[in-house]
């Protein structure tokens, strides 16, 4: 009968104790079934889970490759139930718990982990994905380091209420200034292939339609139209036209005027230069306009651009719009031509955004992220950030900061 036992070994890391752990498991005829080995500040922490076919001195072979290599050993008898059950706790799905804010508060701990309790889940890995924040309390000092906190958690458990928990989870993380998303773990996370991103107040700080306003001297009636769409309490159409309507007679030298002072949303460099660097295809889909889209995508290196087309005539802005308006439902069926087109599955496609306009290509997409969002949209799409800048998007899709930091030549 096949005898179990969990090997544990706590102490100073270095190097050759894994060599020298293995001879010993070797020489009492083990069978290696798992194991996991860490390496915090300096200490070492490796688990081993072993069968043994016929009887051996395996725990006096450890003690004494423990002696040797300076290491506390231990070998704890496993029994057949509680295999059992950790094979069928490794064989269900595996959630992502993500944190991620400008600093995280040692409470939040406490609180996640009454959350996953309160859901039957068990917390089989806590690892940091930023970079370690220098003794002087500053931030990270690579040129290209997202800045802020991010620690990720992988979690199991028996069938979960996801919806449930990604409610409380926000509610949680708004108490305490932390964003937390949770993502169900699968083959297609580190396999996204497509961005796509929605252009006003995600990639850009501003609107630029009420931009467009304040020069044209009805700010502040576009703004109150604008403002109840990104709420959802009107048509997307309805209200587009509405505010069109407004611009009559606008000079086009303001377009060329507002395009080069758009403020940049902070990150969006960063993850521009990082998504090119890894191979992502990027897209632009806008209810705003491709005279700014373009822009951007010279200014930043996006595949391709999807807006509306400003209707300009004698050098004035007519108020009329080209239809079709790409509104909510266009952007998720450009979402989906675009994957098609590239042969990527929908499972492999990302979508950012902020407003009530995007809901349905963040539902649509494979991963979906209200960034910085209205409440509504907080509370409907599947992933939110809010406290980070727009390359945390990188955290989401699973890369650490040492994945994006390139080799010095």
């Amino acid at each position: 009968m096949t005898r179990r036992l969990l090997i544990r070994a706590t102490g100073t890391a270095r190097p050759g104790q894994l060599a020298g752990l293995g001879r010993a498991l070797a020489s009492s005829g083990a069978r290696l079934l798992d194991i996991n080995q860490s390496v915090t500040f300096g200490m070492l922490s490796l688990e081993a889970l072993v069968g043994l076919a016929h009887e051996s001195d395996l725990e006096a072979a450890l003690a004494s490759a423990g002696d040797a290599l300076g290491l506390d050993v231990q070998a704890i008898q496993v029994s057949a139930e509680d295999y059992q059950r950790w094979s069928s706790q490794a064989s269900r799905p595996r959630l992502i718990l993500t944190l991620l804010a400008p600093h995280l508060p040692a409470g939040i701990l406490a609180e996640v982990g009454a959350l996953t309790a309160e859901h039957g889940l068990t917390v089989e890995l806590i690892h940091r994905l930023s970079g370690r924040e220098p003794l002087d309390g500053g931030v990270p000092g690579e040129q290209d380091a997202i800045q802020g906190a991010c620690v990720e958690c992988w979690l199991r458990g028996e069938e979960v209420d996801l919806e449930a928990l990604r409610e409380k989870a926000l509610a949680l993380g708004a108490m305490h200034g932390v964003d937390i998303a949770i993502q169900e773990d699968s083959i297609w996370r580190r396999h996204r292939r497509l961005v796509c991103f929605d252009m006003d107040s995600t990639l850009i700080q501003t609107e630029v339609i009420d931009e467009l306003a304040h020069r044209h001297g009805v700010g502040d009636e576009v703004a109150a139209v604008t403002e109840r769409a990104m709420r959802g309490e009107l048509d997307f159409q309805q209200s587009f036209r509405e505010r069109m309507a407004k611009l009559k007679g606008l000079d086009e030298a303001v377009l060329a005027e507002i395009a080069e002072s758009l403020p940049l949303m902070d990150g969006v460099e960063r993850l521009m230069r990082q998504l090119k660097r890894l191979g992502y295809r990027t897209a632009i889909l806008s209810g705003g306009f491709t005279y700014f889209a373009r822009h951007l995508q010279e200014t930043l290196g996006f595949d391709e651009v999807h807006a509306n087309e400003l209707v300009i005539e004698n050098g004035k802005v007519t108020g009329e719009v080209r239809e079709p308006i790409l509104d909510a439902d266009r952007k998720a069926e450009l979402l989906a031509e675009i994957a098609e087109r590239e042969g990527l599955a929908m499972e492999q496609t990302i979508a950012v955004g902020d407003g009530a306009n995007d809901l349905k290509m963040l539902a649509a997409a494979g991963l979906g992220i209200a960034f910085r969002a209205k409440p509504l949209v907080r509370a409907q799409a599947r992933q939110s950030i809010s406290t980070l800048g727009l390359d945390a998007v990188l955290y989401l899709i699973g890369y650490r900061q040492g994945d994006l930091e390139e080799p010095s030549r």
